[in-house]
């Protein structure tokens, strides 16, 4: 495995931890459960059923389906890594930024 593609594997995997670690769906701020809870709302019962074999969800679960959608950063860092839902069915991510020293810095919604 070369240098960069450890890193990659390094970052998306702090990345994913980030996110699990800091989920709260009581804090109205954090971009995870901003995410979570948008799409348990505005998705059907049928993709939940299908994706993870139950119409309804634990809201921690849906983190564990995350899919890598990009990684990019300027001059071929990897600074910013969005994780989606499986199926291109929304246009939002969790973003998370890494730092200049490799350390997870945000983590928010986006679209």
């Amino acid at each position: 495995m070369t240098d960069q593609a450890a890193e990659l594997a390094r970052r998306e995997a702090a990345a994913r931890q980030a996110i699990k670690n800091g989920f709260n769906m009581e804090d109205e701020d954090s971009g995870a459960a901003m995410f979570v809870a948008f799409h348990l709302e505005e998705l059907p019962p049928e993709y939940w059923q299908e994706q993870m074999d139950t119409a309804r969800p634990n809201p921690g679960a849906v983190l564990d389906i995350l899919e890598l959608r990009e990684h990019w950063g300027e001059n071929d860092e990897l600074e910013h890594f969005d994780f989606t839902l499986p199926g291109k069915v929304t246009d939002y991510v969790i973003s998370v930024r890494f730092d200049g020293k490799g350390k997870v810095a945000e983590i928010s919604m986006e679209s």
